[in-house]
Parts: structure tokens; C-alpha cells; sequence
């Protein structure tokens, strides 16, 4: 599978020179291939936000080495890295250039001097993967928050990168946008085999990653599927996360006499269980 994504024993500090400096990234490793959807997840002052800047060229290691594409991230080709990936950030609102929900899709496109014939193509086919074709000629202050975010999304899918970026882009919406936002990713996963990079720390999100990356202190504390990382329990609560609405309930279910067959991430497994075991006799 082609590797999209890489970092190898990557560490960065914004004080290197200081006696007692703390590194804000040390000595992470992972990567991401074609069509993998991975979540970064982890309370603030983590290091998530340090990676993102490293992916995207804002910062550069001080130990170790980024790849994109499998090119090592240098400051020589940092905007030809830049070209494949598609970001989308925490607050929909800052985002928004264009008069209109096509003028914003189309805004990158026309910078990028994309020849009107194609960006007309691209801005109607990005627009319809996320099912706003129907917005084009809305104002995007008018939209709500999950739409929004799902016209940013628009927009990085009309660039055609390799990889896109999710930085917190959930965690100023209600569970409506959210579940909008999150809907939206999986389809498109499974519609163009789209390759996400998850920043979050809302556990709910992470549950629909092939695997995540729990970071604490600057370093990856664990690695794994989102069975694996979630059951790690209450120490994922001792660094500062809270675990999935379903996790939670599961265990006080068993808490109070409930029989259950295991732990459920999901609610739909919570309920299904909850009705196999108790109520389906």
C-alpha cells in the first residue's frame, strides 16, 4: 500500500535551548497508508497540535524525519507536500472566504490557477460528495455548523489531496453537526477511499479510526485499534480523556446487576446487547 504519511522518531521542543527544556514532541513514530483513517487523541498540551504543524510544514523536527509521499518534509518541497494534503480546522467560520458556498469551494482552485472549465467540474463534484450541491448559492454564514464543516471539507476534496485533516474540526459542534461532519467522512471513505488524519480529543470520533494513536506528555503513549486503545480504562481517564458515552454506560449497567455480553463502544451495540441479554427472553 502506498505510504501517505510518515514520522520516525520525531521530536520538536519550542525552547531547545534551555536548560530544562520540556519537549512538546519526542521521539514519535507511525504511519498513515492509502485509505487508513487514523486518529491522534489526547487532552491539551499533548502534542497533538505540535504534529499538525509538523505535517504541515509549520514546523520542522529537530529529531528525526516527516515524510509526505515518502519525501522527507523539507522547507525546499514543503509546497509540493502542501498540495496533497487538505486541511480542516476547528472553527468552520474562520475558514470561509467566498461570498458564497461555490465562490469559497472555488477560492483555492482559481489561486491555484485551475483552468474554469475543470474548477466549475470540481466545485459541483466536491460539493455533491458531501451532499451540499443544493447550497451552492447560499452564504455560508447562514448555514449551520455541521454544514459548514461540510462545505470545508468541500473545499480540501476539490484540491484532490492525498491525505485530509481533521484539527478538532468537531469539537465546536452540536452532536447534530458532529454526526453530520462524521457521517460525511465515513461515505466519502468508502465512496473514494479517502485517507484521513483525525486531531481530536473527542473520543467519539475516534471510534470510527482503523487505529489510534493516544499521545500523553509529547510521547505516543499506545497504539492500536479503538478496541484496544479504549480498553485501556481508567487510565485513559487518569490523563485527562473521558471514555466513549457507550463505554461509560456499559459500565454502569454491570455496575447495577445488568447483564451484559462486554464492553460496547457504540451505542447501537450497547442497545442491541442490552436487548438481546435482558429483554429478548
Amino acid at each position: 500500500m502506498t505510504e501517505i504519511l510518515s514520522f520516525s522518531n520525531v521530536s520538536f521542543s519550542y525552547t531547545p535551548d534551555s536548560p530544562e527544556h520540556r519537549k512538546a514532541v519526542q521521539n514519535v513514530s507511525f504511519s498513515i497508508n492509502e485509505g487508513e483513517w487514523i486518529a491522534i487523541v489526547g487532552h491539551n498540551g499533548s502534542g497533538k497540535s505540535t504534529m499538525v504543524k509538523l505535517v504541515s510544514g509549520l514546523l520542522f523536527p529537530q529529531e528525526g524525519e516527516v515524510r509526505v509521499m515518502r519525501n522527507i518534509l523539507t522547507e525546499e518541497n514543503l509546497w509540493e507536500a502542501r498540495s496533497n494534503i487538505g486541511m480542516v480546522f476547528q472553527n468552520p467560520d474562520n475558514q470561509f472566504v467566498g461570498a458564497t458556498v461555490q465562490d469559497d469551494v472555488a477560492f483555492a482552485l482559481e489561486n491555484s490557477g485551475v483552468p474554469y472549465k475543470d474548477m466549475v467540474e470540481r466545485v459541483h463534484s466536491s460539493l455533491e460528495q458531501v451532499k451540499m450541491d443544493k447550497f451552492l448559492n447560499h452564504e455560508p454564514h447562514h448555514l449551520s455548523g455541521g454544514q459548514k464543516q461540510r462545505v470545508a471539507i468541500a473545499g480540501a476534496l476539490a484540491m484532490r489531496p492525498k491525505l485530509l485533516i481533521l484539527d478538532e474540526a468537531t469539537s465546536m459542534l452540536d452532536p447534530q453537526g458532529r454526526d453530520e461532519v462524521l457521517k460525511t467522512v465515513r461515505a466519502l471513505r468508502e465512496e473514494i477511499g479517502l485517507t484521513v488524519l483525525s486531531i481530536t480529543h473527542d473520543v467519539e470520533e475516534a471510534i470510527f479510526a482503523d487505529r489510534v494513536l493516544f499521545m500523553n506528555d509529547g510521547k505516543k503513549y499506545a497504539e492500536g485499534t479503538p478496541s484496544e486503545i479504549f480498553a485501556l480504562g481508567d487510565k485513559l481517564v487518569e490523563f485527562g480523556l473521558e471514555l466513549p458515552f457507550a463505554m461509560r454506560m456499559t459500565k454502569l449497567f454491570q455496575e447495577n446487576g445488568v447483564l451484559l455480553a462486554g464492553q460496547h463502544m457504540s451505542e447501537e451495540e450497547l442497545v442491541n446487547d442490552l436487548w438481546t441479554s435482558n429483554f429478548n427472553k
